[in-house]
């Protein structure tokens, strides 16, 4: 008899946690900021961009609260996995490495890399007899930064942000010759101003971008999933999208 209660009293602990375990009554959702138009704040303070907003109504189809919580780059992946957040929405590539200690949701979306440099110079990113010598600038830590590093080390000098921002500053300062960054990105930071243009062909990294979780989070990644197809089927996901970009992204 004792043991029946005993295991009763397990199984009714083991159900109890699985249904706690599936609330998720608050999500904490990390951006790296600024990193404009996917996150940056207002002049007010205010965090905004495509994936604040898409994170907001991604808690609201999930019927949580959203605790947007501001992490520098080079710490997603560490600050997840010591629980200081339950996921990461700031334009994560998926790549075997990152998926050896996290699990990624479906992608949500897929921009190309862009080569950009200030108007009077003009470089072929192509010809490694043209780039000798010349300084990359790239965020740390990102695609770009991979793909530079295993196509043009030896070549090229790659100097590394923690901030979009900062690469922007060098570029201005003729610091840096050329940046390659996620498109959208350039698109709003440089080409949106005097001075600035595109250089070469957009080049697709990458199986997309996915909301990282925790691996043993398997219940988060289920709902995220499911509120993601969600949001795209009834067109929030689009009319979303359509407010910082004039062009598809969606995956």
């Amino acid at each position: 008899m004792k043991k029946l209660i005993i295991a009763a009293s397990c199984a009714l602990a083991m159900a109890a946690g699985a249904v706690q375990a599936k609330e998720w009554k608050e999500i904490r959702i990390a951006f790296d900021v600024p990193y404009e138009p996917f996150e940056f704040k207002k002049p007010n303070g205010e965090l905004t961009g495509f994936e604040v907003e898409l994170a907001e109504a991604m808690c609201k189809d999930l019927e949580a609260k959203c605790e947007l919580v501001v992490q520098s780059w080079d710490g997603m992946i560490p600050g997840l996995l010591a629980r200081k957040f339950d996921a990461i929405m700031s334009s994560m590539s998926i790549t075997p490495e990152r998926a050896e200690k996290v699990t990624f949701s479906k992608p949500y979306y897929n921009t190309p890399g862009g080569w950009f440099a200030r108007e009077s110079v003009n470089l072929d990113v192509t010809d490694m007899d043209a780039m000798k010598g010349k300084v990359v600038g790239v965020q740390r830590g990102t695609t770009m930064d991979t793909y530079v590093t295993e196509n043009m080390s030896g070549t090229v000098s790659v100097k590394r942000y923690t901030t979009a921002d900062d690469m922007v500053l060098d570029l201005e300062g003729q610091r840096l010759d050329v940046v390659f960054v996620d498109y959208p990105v350039g698109e709003q930071t440089l080409l949106s101003r005097d001075g600035f243009k595109e250089i070469g062909e957009p080049v697709k990294l990458g199986e997309g971008v996915g909301v990282a979780m925790r691996p043993r989070d398997k219940d988060l990644a289920e709902q995220v999933n499911k509120s993601l197809d969600k949001l795209k089927s009834d067109g929030t996901y689009d009319a979303i999208m359509k407010k910082y970009f004039k062009y598809d992204i969606k995956m």
